[in-house]
């Protein structure tokens, strides 16, 4: 106990040989311990951090994304006008391959169908020619001289090409190579040979006909069509069509003719397909988009109406109504969601009024208890003075008397302090306020009890000031309430109190190793008149309000009150609060759970041996602090804080 051995903070200097100033240090170092790792790290964060560098690139690219990336989450509209863009872009894109693809089939078979026609009528009209030249040539042949011919090889073939090619100006050219001797001879003379190829317009002939194909047309008769591309004499290439065929001469001397049809106009005509097709497929795509816009917006406009009617609701402006034109689905809703804001009116008023009665009534009757309470106290003052007299039944039942006044009194002021919550009366006189002397004074409040059950009260982290902005009345109510439960419930173990500050805020714990908190109990230890064993006597005479008013005393300051326990392993109650009334809590400089739970040393007896922390550290920071009780106090009356580790 602080009062008898010196656990208080005004009596850390006492001691032998040092030890309760040692002690005092250890435990003052703790909670600065838990602010730097548990209290504003998560749990298992370790204290390695990314570089700078890379934090701050990662933040520049962020920064202009956010805003992006909220509107994306926040708007239905534009994520719904988002997909239909998407898909109707690949949905046009896909019918634009689509109708490109059969576009280009459909040119290029008008196209192979033109240029077999041509070329066929073309080799027709060439070998008929040379069959007439022939003709001629023989019924000449007899006065003719052995070097003389009705024309040179080379003008029969400019004027052949020239009546060839009089009718496809700009459509096809015509190519004349020689055959497999690469040679064509003069007609009549077969000493007499034109060496060399022939082609009209600017079409280069030995670079565009592939030697493939000469050699596949001297070594089979036939006609070969073939792609390739055309090689033109300013330089330039252009894919085209090749249809070739042997014939020959006057004098039965085969060469290779050639029909080339360049694909230039047929590109032209896929390029104009492909541009009116982007062009119509941009127009769709925009238009569809706009279509979504007006519909999605027709659906959404009503939600949002809805939701911001629904937050108006929430906020208490119970009159709140949406606007409802027609009779379709949405009109339907509208009236749907009218009516149950009604019934939610309705309803909320009568609670109100139901509330309003209620906490009047409680008002009302503890107000009017009072009188009586005091001629009863008055009386049963008299009666407990003189019970001296009484025999010993009549005495024990004057006692007993005044001991269920106290409680029936404590009733009633905490009725009275519950009413004015429920009311909103409740006012706030905040002050700067030295935790340290409000924690000290809650101590030697429950010395007392504490000695009866046989318990030790030890403080840690009162060795620099713990300052915040309270009302030191409330929050003396609030550490008293803590510690008397502690000390209820700590079945005669140590009771530990850790004062910490950092981060705008201040933090209170109280930590027993009693009988704990079972699973789910945390969530309703400060629900009113809740007790975890009912059939457990309370030694204290509580009235079962206490946490349900700690809990609003700390809500009026803006701070939290928070549970944790576990079966067997104790408990811990942290009160935070901020360091200036009016400030928001961004954490608490003491950790919820504490760091000798039976989890925490589960996870740390899994660890490696290496990453363990050593545990003559905290036995001896809790032997250190033992010896700054009275000794003797709560010896041997079950484990203490470091027995529990």
């Amino acid at each position: 106990m602080s009062g008898s051995g010196g656990a208080s903070p005004r009596k850390d200097g006492d001691g032998t040989g040092g030890q309760p100033r040692e002690s005092s240090r250890l435990g003052r170092l703790k909670p600065a311990a838990g602010f730097f790792s548990d209290g504003l790290l998560p749990e298992g964060a370790t204290g390695t951090r990314a570089h700078p560098v890379f934090r701050m690139f990662v933040r520049l690219v962020r920064r202009p994304l956010l805003p992006a990336m909220r509107l994306w989450r926040r708007n239905l509209q534009l994520r719904v006008v988002a997909a239909t863009l998407l898909m109707s872009l690949g949905v046009v894109l896909l019918l634009g391959i689509v109708v490109t693809g059969q576009v280009r089939n459909g040119l290029l078979e008008a196209k192979e169908q033109t240029a077999q026609s041509q070329a066929k009528g073309g080799f027709a009209f060439a070998q008929q020619a040379a069959d007439k030249d022939n003709r001629r040539g023989s019924g000449e042949g007899e006065t003719a001289a052995p070097n003389s011919s009705a024309q040179s090889a080379g003008t029969w073939l400019n004027s052949l090409m020239e009546q060839l090619a009089s009718g496809g100006q700009g459509v096809y050219s015509v190519v004349v190579l020689s055959s497999e001797r690469d040679e064509i001879p003069i007609l009549g003379n077969a000493d007499a040979r034109l060496k060399g190829s022939r082609a009209t317009g600017d079409i280069l002939p030995e670079e565009t006909i592939p030697a493939d194909v000469r050699e596949a047309m001297d070594k089979q008769h036939g006609t070969f069509q073939r792609y390739a591309d055309l090689h033109r004499k300013s330089g330039g290439t252009e894919p085209g069509l090749i249809v070739g065929k042997r014939v020959t001469d006057a004098s039965g001397n085969p060469y290779q003719l050639y029909y080339v049809f360049p694909f230039s106009q047929e590109e032209e005509t896929l390029s104009l397909v492909k541009g009116t097709l982007v062009t119509a497929g941009v127009f769709v795509v925009v238009l569809l988009g706009a279509i979504a816009w007006l519909v999605v917006r027709q659906v959404v406009t009503p939600v949002r109406m809805a939701a911001g009617i629904s937050e108006r609701l929430a906020a208490g402006r119970l009159q709140e109504r949406m606007k409802v034109t027609g009779e379709d689905d949405i009109a339907r809703l509208g009236e749907a969601f009218n009516k149950m804001a009604q019934n939610l009116q309705v309803k909320i008023q009568q609670l109100e009024g139901l509330s309003r009665m209620q906490r009047r009534f409680v008002s009302d009757v503890s107000h009017e208890l009072r009188t009586p309470l005091t001629t009863v106290r008055m009386a049963a003052d008299v009666i407990h003075a003189g019970r001296a007299d009484f025999d010993a039944a009549t005495a024990r039942s004057a006692e007993l008397l005044l001991g269920q006044l106290d409680r029936f009194e404590s009733l009633l002021g905490d009725l009275l302090e519950i009413s004015r919550f429920d009311a909103g009366a409740a006012a706030l006189e905040a002050d700067p306020t030295d935790l340290r002397d409000v924690v000290r004074r809650v101590v030697d409040g429950c010395e007392p009890l504490a000695e009866r059950k046989g318990s030790r009260v030890i403080i840690f982290g009162d060795a620099e000031p713990v300052v915040a902005e309270a009302d030191g009345r409330r929050i003396e109510r609030v550490l008293r309430n803590l510690l008397d439960n502690a000390i209820e419930h700590g079945e005669g173990r140590d009771v530990i109190i850790r004062l910490a500050s950092g981060g705008g805020a201040v933090a209170v714990a109280v930590r027993d190793y009693g009988v704990g908190l079972k699973p789910g109990e945390v969530n309703r230890v400060f629900n009113r008149f809740w007790r975890a064993d009912p059939a457990r006597a309370r030694t204290t005479g509580g009235s079962g309000l206490g946490l349900s008013i700690a809990v609003e005393d700390a809500r009026l300051h803006g701070g939290s009150l928070h549970a944790w326990g576990e079966p067997g392993g104790g408990s811990q109650f942290r009160l935070t609060l901020p360091s200036t009334v009016g400030e928001t809590l961004r954490g608490s400089p003491i950790p919820l759970e504490p760091a000798d739970s039976r989890r925490k040393r589960d996870v740390d007896g899994a660890l490696p041996a290496h990453t363990r922390v050593p545990a003559g550290a905290t036995e001896a920071r809790t032997t250190e602090a033992r010896t700054t009780a009275a000794p003797g106090a709560g010896q041997d009356k079950g484990r203490g804080p470091g027995d529990a580790r």
